[in-house]
């Protein structure tokens, strides 16, 4: 799903308020920790092994790798610049983090099956993605191919009490847990700069 033109990637510190911005647009901001620390602690109760898409500012998977009952823990992200920001933020990283370049929506299909124990799902992606309803209906059985029996899928928070259309329909089991979020005035991808956000854990039975 990669674009043709590659798109302006830069890490904004503005009066601490910090923005990963791609292609001009809020990718994730520092106000994220303590949401993506609870997806991250919640992906690690139900394994050793897991696999996020989308490093972003590394918050979650520095979380999951530092996690005790951790194993391993792959990242996959789009672009270089993503992770040379985060290298050169964070230049001592976990034994058991690696993190590896490439497209998602190809890579799935290279996943072996129940390889994984959790699966952390981030990344940027355009509006026309989201709305591609063919395009997850091919990616999310490889999903749950990769996943082990028990395994889980979580992907970034919603500020909408709605379970996401994109996965709900190929799990039976699905977990959510409701935190308060405090954004930034000027975040512009929630519903709200206050209120509730919902992580939802979609289990394979």
């Amino acid at each position: 799903m990669e674009s043709q033109t590659k798109p302006a990637i830069e890490l904004i510190d503005n009066d601490g308020e910090v923005t990963l911005s791609i292609g001009g647009e809020q990718a994730m901001q520092a106000w994220e920790r303590e949401l993506m620390w609870a997806s991250a602690d919640m992906l690690c109760e139900y394994g050793r092994d897991f696999y996020e898409v989308g490093l972003g500012l590394g918050l979650s998977a520095l979380r999951i790798a530092e996690n005790p009952a951790t194993r391993s823990h792959a990242v996959l992200e789009l672009f270089d610049e993503v992770e040379e920001l985060f290298r050169d933020r964070h230049p001592h990283l976990p034994g058991n983090l690696t993190v590896e370049r490439g497209d998602f929506f190809q890579r799935v299909f290279a996943l072996p099956s129940e390889s994984i124990d959790g699966m952390f799902f981030d990344p940027a992606l355009d509006m026309e993605v989201w709305k591609d309803e063919a395009l997850w209906a091919r990616t999310m059985p490889e999903v749950v191919r990769a996943l082990r029996p028990g395994g889980v899928f979580i992907p970034f928070f919603s500020t909408r009490p709605e379970l996401r259309w994109q996965y709900v329909r190929h799990f039976r089991t699905v977990r959510v847990e409701r935190h308060r979020y405090t954004a930034y005035d000027t975040t512009e991808y929630t519903h709200g700069t206050s209120g509730d956000a919902y992580i939802q854990c979609f289990r394979k039975d």
